[in-house]
Parts: C-alpha cells; sequence; structure tokens
C-alpha cells in the first residue's frame, strides 16, 4: 500500500534530527562540571572543613577558645586582660570579628612578659678590668639597658680605676597602680549605698550596691581603665580598671561614664554616675577579679 504523505514528511524529520545529533558528539550540557576543579570533586571540596585561626592551640594553657555569644571584652574581662593586649597578640584588626571556635591568646607572650629582663642569682657581683675606657666599654657591653647612658670618668681619673667600677642602672620604673604584681590591692568602697545583693558563686560575680540616679561611682583602688564603654551585655555602661598585673575591677549599669581608656586613676576618684542600664532598678554592680576569677568583694573590701 503507497506510503501516506504525512508519514512520509514524519519519516523524513526524523531522519534529518539523527543526522543532526550525529554531526556534533563532543557538545555537553552547558551546566555540567561548572566549578568543578581539575582532577577533583567539587563535592569533596565544599565538604572540607574550615580551619579556623590559632585550632593548634585549642586546649593549651594561655588560650582560650571562642564560644557562642562571646565579645572580645568580654574574653577579656573573664582573662583579666585588656581587650586591647588580646587584640594585640592576636594580630586581630578588628577585634569586632572573632568567630566561634577560633582560638585566641589570652596571656601575653613570653618576649612580652618581661622585655629584655633577664633574672638572675644575687651574688657578690666580679668586677673584671678591661683595658678599654668606662665610656667604651659600657657603649659596647650588649648587657647595658636599653635608655641608660654609661658613665663618663671624672677629670682625672685613670682609665683603670674608671673601667673598674660598675656603671649605675636606672631600676626599671614601678607600675602606674598601687598594686606590684601578687600583691592585692589598697582597696576603697565604689559606693557609699546599701548592699542589695551579695556575692554568690556562678550567679552574682560581685556585689549590688543601691543608690540613686546619678550618685557618684568612685575607683576602689589605683589603676587605669582598660574599658569603658556599653559593648558587654548584661553591664550597661561599664568601667573597667586594672590595678595590677593580677587585679581588675568593674562597675556596671552607670548612667554617665566619666572616665576613658587608658586613663589613670587614684582611689576614691568619681569615674561614673550611678543609673539603670541594662539593670531593673538603679545599682552598681561591682566586681573585682583576680586573674579573670571573680572574687568576694565583701571580704576584700574594708569594714564600713
Amino acid at each position: 500500500m503507497p506510503m501516506r504523505p504525512s508519514i512520509r514528511l514524519v519519516a523524513a524529520a526524523a531522519t534529518l534530527l539523527i543526522l543532526a545529533g550525529c554531526a556534533s558528539p563532543g557538545r555537553r550540557a552547558p551546566v555540567e562540571d561548572q566549578g568543578r576543579p581539575a582532577g577533583g570533586s567539587s563535592a569533596s571540596s565544599a565538604s572540607a572543613p574550615k580551619v579556623l585561626p590559632g585550632a593548634e592551640n585549642a586546649g593549651k594553657p594561655g588560650y582560650y577558645t571562642v564560644k557562642p555569644g562571646d565579645t572580645l571584652i568580654r574574653i577579656a574581662l573573664e582573662s583579666g586582660q585588656n581587650w586591647r593586649d588580646i587584640a594585640s597578640w592576636n594580630s586581630l584588626e578588628n577585634p569586632n570579628l572573632i568567630e566561634v571556635g577560633q582560638v585566641v591568646r589570652v596571656v601575653p607572650p613570653a618576649s612580652e612578659a618581661a622585655p629584655g629582663v633577664v633574672v638572675k642569682p644575687l651574688g657578690t657581683p666580679r668586677v673584671e678590668p678591661r683595658p678599654t675606657t668606662a665610656t667604651t666599654t659600657a657603649a659596647a657591653d650588649p648587657r647595658t639597658p636599653p635608655g641608660v647612658r654609661p658613665a663618663t670618668p671624672a677629670s682625672g681619673t685613670s682609665a683603670a680605676s674608671a673601667s673598674a667600677t660598675p656603671a649605675p642602672v636606672t631600676p626599671p620604673a614601678p607600675p602606674s597602680s598601687d598594686a606590684r604584681e601578687g600583691e592585692e590591692p589598697n582597696w576603697g568602697w565604689p559606693a557609699a549605698g546599701p548592699v542589695l545583693a551579695s556575692f554568690e558563686e556562678g550567679r552574682n560575680k560581685g556585689l549590688t550596691i543601691g543608690g540613686k540616679v546619678g550618685d557618684p561611682v568612685v575607683a576602689a583602688a589605683d589603676g587605669r581603665v582598660v574599658y569603658a564603654g556599653s559593648g558587654l551585655r548584661g553591664y550597661g555602661n561599664l568601667v573597667i580598671v586594672k590595678h595590677s598585673a593580677d587585679y581588675l575591677t568593674a562597675y556596671a549599669h552607670n548612667q554617665a561614664l566619666l572616665v576613658k581608656e587608658d586613663q589613670a586613676v587614684k582611689r576614691g576618684q568619681k569615674i561614673a554616675e550611678m543609673g539603670s542600664t541594662d539593670a531593673e532598678r538603679v545599682q552598681l554592680h561591682f566586681e573585682i577579679r583576680k586573674k579573670g576569677k571573680p572574687l568576694d568583694p565583701a571580704r576584700q573590701l574594708p569594714a564600713r
């Protein structure tokens, strides 16, 4: 039976499509293998874990692993350090950018703990005469502390006797606070109001002192302001004063802050005005911390 014209047309079209497909056998879909690295699998690359800064120091003494909700200010308070020092020790260009799981140094590097100081046992110094003048010897001696100029022998003094006399060494300046490392500061009360809540381990890290809006809040001891701001949730307008390598104090919920960071303060100096920022009532939340650990201020402060 003769083939109908419509069937002939369909058969011819099918034949043309088959020939066109055979003419370009190497063409692939344009989305295939997009983003896949040569010789590797895109799935395996995507599943590779991100290595966070400082991960190699996790669990080591002197290092802290960032937890959810942490800020550099909170880490500094918990470790008893200046947040600017922590940023410097960890080369943090933007201290606001820290990630959960990141490991940061919270103790000074050994090179910063006592720069240029070598501790040796005390004993009778032995003076060895040198064939050079006192000026030449002191200038060439690498043990001469920086900033100490060599002594010049007086007129008429022989070079030998001058070299036999050790040049005076200027001792390092004492810290700006009223307590050296390991010594407890001479505390005073930070406010005159009544104690509304006492220290409680794990719940209240300090004392809650009552008062009226604008009542003076004073430094509990000599020291230097390491933080003044409202960047720590739950503390409101906060001042942190560092008194020595070991001790710092915190003054929270203030209405106004009267000091700025890196400012030296004296015991009894007004540093803030009492308020209720981040609190339900007017109060001062006061903390004393030793190496970051909260202490009971009632046991440290003098009797009223």
